[in-house]
């Protein structure tokens, strides 16, 4: 596992040796200035990126060279899990003089990349990102940063410096685990298609491992694209029942569907829990305001918030292993029996 507290920065003169041009051309080319040939701007900017090379725009303005910024890099600002983790960094940060900076990535390794060069370039203290998933670019980008990098909401995959979060595939796996100990054995799943949702990705994994050890299989799936919506989790619930009106439980990648979900069933009369079990994740406040508390898992994202906030701020240091794991804990509403 990289530590980038323990390399220094790169250089103009790395990137330099690397494309076999003078740093004057370098500096010329990604500052996108002067007189310089496509083959050669080409070559530099492609040895900056293989490098993970990120130009300072403060540089010779601060001593320190640094900011009192932490870059804090999020896929979804309409996702209700990220504000709760950002009112953590918020909340942990307060008192340090260090002030948190939002970006967004839309679930998007591009896009990712796009935001990790604008922020890094102005050289914050500290980064804080979602998700273990990177491209190689972005690593690299991290991983010469030379200050903190905490990856959060995840710990099941390899970091770049620091991970705070839980394992999606445990909270997947527990979720089968206590519905078949409830008895279920008709069993649904209602999510996102999930080629960039990685997290999602891996709770289905945990959650299809835990009924295969008891001999079940999913006996339906419904996917969407996009955000998510109480009126998605109505139509997609519809949907499934409607294909297959024997399921006696229903699971739902996040707690919005799932609360869409259950006020579906709730106007067509299903006698929930015992007809019709229905489980979310994440554990949002909107399952508060239901006619009946969806079961979820309170996936601990304010302090995943605040403990990724206390290490990049140096209040804590990071543990041997540099793996701070939180547990998933289940939340049983009134919707399993």
């Amino acid at each position: 596992m990289n530590n980038p507290r323990s390399r220094r920065s790169l250089t103009l003169r790395d990137v330099s040796e690397a494309s076999g041009v003078s740093e004057m051309t370098v500096s010329r080319v990604l500052r996108n200035r002067g007189d310089v040939s496509a083959a050669t701007r080409e070559k530099v900017l492609t040895a900056a990126k293989t490098l993970g090379y990120v130009p300072n725009k403060i540089a010779g303005g601060l001593a320190s060279q640094r900011v009192n910024l932490i870059a804090v890099v999020i896929p979804s600002l309409s996702n209700l899990v990220f504000p709760d983790v950002l009112g953590g960094v918020s909340a942990e940060l307060d008192d340090t003089g260090l002030q948190p900076v939002v970006g967004v990535t839309n679930y998007s390794p591009a896009r990712e990349e796009m935001v990790l060069y604008d922020m890094l370039s102005w050289r914050p203290s500290g980064v804080i990102l979602a998700g273990l998933e990177h491209s190689k670019a972005s690593r690299a980008m991290l991983a010469n940063s030379g200050i903190p990098v905490i990856e959060i909401m995840d710990t099941d995959g390899e970091a770049v410096d620091t991970i705070v979060g839980i394992s999606h595939i445990r909270a997947g796996r527990e979720m089968a685990e206590r519905l078949l100990a409830a008895g279920y054995r008709r069993i649904g799943f209602v999510g996102t298609h999930m080629p960039e949702d990685h997290r999602a990705r891996k709770r289905m994994e945990g959650f299809e491992q835990g009924l295969a050890a008891a001999g079940v299989q999913l006996a339906g799936r419904e996917y969407y694209q996009g955000g998510s919506s109480l009126l998605k989790g109505r139509e997609l619930t519809e949907r499934i029942l409607t294909r297959a009106p024997d399921l006696d439980f229903l699971y739902y990648s996040n707690d919005m569907i799932g609360a869409g979900g259950l006020l579906h069933c709730l106007d067509k009369g299903y006698n929930i829990p015992n007809q019709l079990g229905l489980a979310g994740f994440n554990g949002v406040d909107l399952l508060d305001g239901l006619p009946m508390r969806l079961a979820t898992t309170d996936a601990r994202r304010v302090e995943i918030g605040r403990r990724a906030a206390r290490l990049v701020a140096g209040k804590e240091a990071p543990p041997e292993g540099r793996v701070i794991q939180l547990a998933p804990t289940f939340m049983p509403g009134d919707t399993i029996r």
